[in-house]
């Protein structure tokens, strides 16, 4: 190493004036002879399968967890964390005096201001001055990587199950292991020794195949290993108990030190600021004309920088920095931890390991191993402390041992070798295992980047890169929804129970399969509507999204209730026995069809030949009124919807990059006098929103956003929890309806696409001819007080026409079906509507201007190079998306979602395809086209087709059936 070129540590001391030298990844010592209660013995002597053998017959009597909440549950942190570490490297980590004031004077003003001197932070920082930003401050409170950066183990694992995070992945290794070097001719700290996923069964082992597929549409390399194979790559491990691998040449290790200060020495370079030992002791936050709070400034002890962006990306503690700007950090801090083997022969040039099943990981560390991984029982760091820096919490043997247990019967050469040293620090992590990213909804200019559950480093510079356009540009490039602080309803942000729990079951489940049928168990029942408590009682098992339950399908065996969150036993809770609603889950963890394929097939076919109800009750439901709620409208919707009222409509939302922020439907109303909750007052134009409850934050946040950006006098008001919704669906659904309705329901009295008040069983409610499922059907919004009478009015009306309850997973085939788009999935931020195949919703034959039709009107004068595209095999085979297509051979994409279509008798897929030379894609390109699918590293035929293979003339939403089925 002498040899080549200076590193990223090397040069530390130009970033700031009293740097320290650090070496990678500085790993703290456990005090060995206390542990083992004999000073006379040496670290070196001191085996992991010692450690087993001495932590299964002697527990502390004292828990772990030391802070309990209530008598029941104890899952606090342990005692204040040590501050001074022995560090197993040449040269100990230096931690210089705070006192000494900032590395660098504070500018009055800056662009914007990041906060927090880790991955995120200096990965952002670097972006934003790369992208032309140069006017950006970085402010780290003690020096870089202080906190939780520093004893991160800087995995990067490149197949991810989400298309998304593959991109992200792949660009913060392009800049670790590239682009940095060639900026600035200095090493991060790069090494690509590969890495090696565990299948010690099928289900493991086919969700590693899915990884494959997916990895050949982005030319990663993979390979799947049988036992055998992978004994020749790796001879220290116990193969005995494989199913088989998955091996990825070109995964590595960074370094976040070496990382870290070149990213701040590139983005100095381009004329940005970081400052280190400057803490933050406040934000100033103002509010405008129209009472919309923004950032000001950032305030410090040695002076105030005045700016309209502040990043946050401090970690565990960015909890506390949002609360200076009043902004809510639904994260949490847990200890996180691994230790360090003394020399290992034979491990040198190994690949890295991650056992899912056995929930540890092993990283290569020169001619030593780091082992760690996820527990079941994490302790929690309740009292956050602004002192801890670079200081490391004393390892819970308790705690930890059962990643040892794993380890070693992985690789048992790890019983008779040392440990030479421990790392217990904090991490924070989120409800769902995702980050937190993006501008917070209670304030304008404060963005997050933070609650990177471990995963900072890996995802640092695809984020950092994100999170700039999100600064820049006002939207980021790519699909970033799954990270957006909107996705969560603000109900949910500050709620205690439901940001502990969830974060525990994300933590805990980290390393479990990713199926696709899977559902949380923490913290449920925390959103329900009027009809949850009748429609459990059918035997309707929920599915939840952002804290709502909706029916996902009905079992025909009884009720299954969702219980209250039994910490899966951990902290001496007891796990809830007899448990039939986690039973039926654990049916659905396969990824053939589920045992209760049959009962969905019913529900799908009862409505294509018959009659469903679907409550649809966890939908969004807005007003948009005021004296601009028409230019608004104008602006807001791609489609025209200033029809007259009574109409609906559908339509998108978009982004200024043509992308699609949403689609819902948009009612004209009467002007009137108030009749809430079925009609604001309003003396002139006034709208309806229904949208998918799922996306109803982040929608709300983008309407207000745009509104407030156009300065625009209106007013939206949410009465999503006032109403209910329920969805009549079928070719009997008239006559079903006609018996409880007071209105005319033919088509000449009441047209699709429109909308009207009327009485439903002596009930008031808001009658809309609608479909999302293809067929003759309409929905009823009902007030909160009238939903259980009216739905029981339904029910008796239905019986002698076969009416049925029908949940979520019905429409998801129904819709593919029909080909109907389902935002988040085949439809999303970075696909435009003329890519999605929804050019109809945009009003691009009027001169209305509305956000992102000059995107629009580039992209259709240029071509489009990308769009979506339908198939259907003819084999059953389930897909469920993330499976590869090629066109002749070649990969042009992947599907987004797949489905059973039960009335074609067709498993049904959709995906965007891309020209492999980035050419146009054309209609003939796609009908000239052989067409293949890759499903689990097989290859199905399959058949492309330009409208849904079902009902294309539409006839069915009209009401036109054969005589057959009426």
């Amino acid at each position: 190493m002498a040899a080549r070129k200076e590193t990223g540590q090397q040069w530390r001391h130009e970033v700031s004036s009293q740097g320290s030298d650090m070496e990678r990844g500085p790993e703290a010592a456990f005090d060995v002879e206390a542990f083992f209660g004999c000073a006379s013995v040496s670290k070196t002597m001191v085996f992991l399968g010692t450690a087993v053998r001495r932590m299964t017959s002697f527990r502390p009597a004292f828990c772990p967890l030391c802070r309990s909440t209530t008598s029941s549950r104890c899952y606090s942190s342990s005692p204040e964390p040590t501050t001074e570490k022995s560090v197993p490297y040449q040269n100990v980590l230096k931690v210089e005096d705070r006192s000494s004031g900032p590395t660098k004077p504070l500018a009055k003003s800056a662009g914007a201001v990041v906060i927090g001197g880790g991955s995120l932070g200096c990965q952002t920082i670097y972006h934003l001055a790369k992208m032309g930003m140069t006017n950006v401050v970085l402010l780290e409170r003690d020096r870089l990587t202080a906190g939780t950066t520093w004893h991160t183990a800087g995995l990067l694992w490149q197949l991810r199950p989400s298309d998304v995070e593959v991109e992200l992945l792949a660009h913060t290794r392009q800049v670790i292991s590239h682009d940095l070097e060639q900026e600035t001719g200095l090493e991060t700290g790069w090494i690509q020794n590969g890495g090696l996923f565990i299948a010690s069964n099928k289900q493991r082992l086919d969700e590693y195949k899915r990884l494959m597929s997916l990895g050949k549409v982005y030319g990663i390399e993979s390979h799947v290993l049988s036992p055998a194979e992978t004994k020749d790559l790796y001879p220290l491990m116990n193969v005995d108990d494989l199913y088989g691998t998955l091996y990825v040449p070109k995964d590595g290790t960074m370094d976040p030190a070496g990382t870290c200060t070149t990213l701040s020495r590139a983005a100095t370079a381009m004329g940005a600021t970081v400052i280190e030992n400057c803490p933050v002791t406040g934000i100033q936050v103002s509010t405008d004309d129209l009472g919309v709070k923004r950032v000001k400034a950032v305030e410090t002890a040695y002076g105030t920088i005045q700016t309209p962006v502040v990043v946050n990306c401090a970690g565990v503690w960015a909890s506390k920095l949002g609360k200076m700007a009043g902004v809510k950090v639904p994260l949490i801090a847990m200890h996180h931890a691994y230790v360090v083997t003394e020399r290992i022969e034979g491990i040198q040039n190994m690949p890295n390991v991650r056992d899912h099943d056995a929930s540890v990981y092993l990283r290569l560390q020169g001619d030593a191993l780091s082992v760690g991984g996820y527990e079941p029982n994490p302790v929690f760091w309740d009292e956050v402390s602004d002192a801890f820096a670079f200081s490391l919490f004393d390892l819970d043997w308790d705690v930890f041992m059962q990643h040892i247990e794993g380890a070693i019967n992985r690789v048992p050469a790890l019983e008779q070798t040392g440990i030479k040293s421990t790392v217990c620090g904090p991490e924070s992590f989120t409800a769902d295992h995702k980050p937190l990213m993006g501008e917070a909804p209670e304030v304008r200019g404060f963005f997050l980047g933070c609650g990177f559950n471990s995963a900072g480093m890996m995802l640092g510079g695809g984020c950092g890169r994100e999170l700039a356009h999100w600064i820049i540009h006002g939207r980021p490039e790519k699909d970033m929804y799954g990270y957006d602080i909107r996705r969560f309803h603000h109900s949910l942000t500050d709620n205690n129970r439901w940001i502990r729990e969830r974060s525990h079951e994300s933590y805990a489940k980290n390393y479990s399969v990713v199926f696709p049928f899977d559902e949380p168990l923490a913290s449920r029942n925390m959103r329900t509507d009027p009809f949850h408590e009748v429609l459990t009682k059918q035997g309707c098992v929920f599915q939840e999204r952002h804290g709502w339950e909706r029916p996902g399908w009905f079992n025909k065996d009884g009720p299954v209730p969702v219980l209250d969150y039994d910490w899966y036993g951990a902290y001496d809770n007891s796990r809830n026995q007899n448990y039939k609603y986690n039973e039926l889950l654990g049916k659905e963890y396969t990824f053939d069809y589920p045992p209760h394929h049959d009962v969905i097939k019913n529900e799908c076919l009862t409505c294509r030949h018959g009659v469903t109800v679907f409550n649809m009750s966890y939908f969004g439901k807005f007003y948009l009124t005021g004296p601009d709620a028409k230019k608004a409208a104008d602006w807001l919707f791609s489609a025209d919807v200033n029809k007259v009222p009574g109409s609906t409509v559908y339509t998108c939302m978009l982004n200024k990059r043509g992308g699609t922020e949403a689609d819902l439907t948009v009612s004209r109303l009467e002007a009137g006098a108030a009749n809430l909750p079925l009609a604001p007052q309003s003396n002139g134009d006034a709208y309806y929103l229904a949208i998918g409850g799922g996306v109803a934050e982040h929608n709300w946040n983008h309407i207000r956003s745009v509104l407030q950006d156009k300065g625009l006098s209106c007013q939206l008001t949410d009465h999503s929890e006032d109403m209910g919704m329920i969805s009549i669906q079928g070719p009997k659904s008239r006559a079903v309806l006609q018996e409880i309705l007071d209105t005319d329901l033919s088509n000449e009295a009441f047209p699709f696409s429109t909308h009207k008040v009327c009485r439903a069983a002596g009930h008031e409610v808001r009658a809309m001819r609608l479909s999302f499922v293809g067929e003759l059907g309409w929905e009823l919004h009902i007030p909160k007080e009238s939903c259980v009478p009216v739905y029981q009015a339904l029910m008796a009306a239905g019986a002698k026409h076969g009416l049925i309850n029908a949940g979520y997973r019905a429409i998801d085939s129904l819709s593919i079906e029909k080909g109907y788009r389902h935002w988040h999935a085949d439809l999303r931020l970075d696909d435009t509507p003329l890519e999605a195949g929804l050019a109809f919703t945009c009003k691009m034959k009027s001169t209305v201007p509305f956000l992102g039709r000059a995107s629009l009107e580039k992209q259709k004068a240029d071509g489009l190079r990308r769009r979506i595209v339908c198939f259907t095999i003819d084999q059953k085979v389930p897909m469920f998306g993330l499976e590869a297509i090629f066109r002749n051979g070649v990969p042009v994409g992947h599907l987004r979602r797949s489905d059973y279509g039960f009335f074609i008798d067709k498993q049904i897929g959709y995906g965007y395809i891309q020209h492999p030379d980035g050419g146009v894609v054309s209609s003939d390109f796609i009908k000239s086209g052989t067409f293949t699918l890759e499903r689990m590293g097989v290859v199905y035929e399959a058949k492309a087709h330009l409208k849904s293979p079902f009902d294309p003339s539409n006839n069915r939403v009209k009401g036109i059936y054969p005589s057959t089925t009426l």
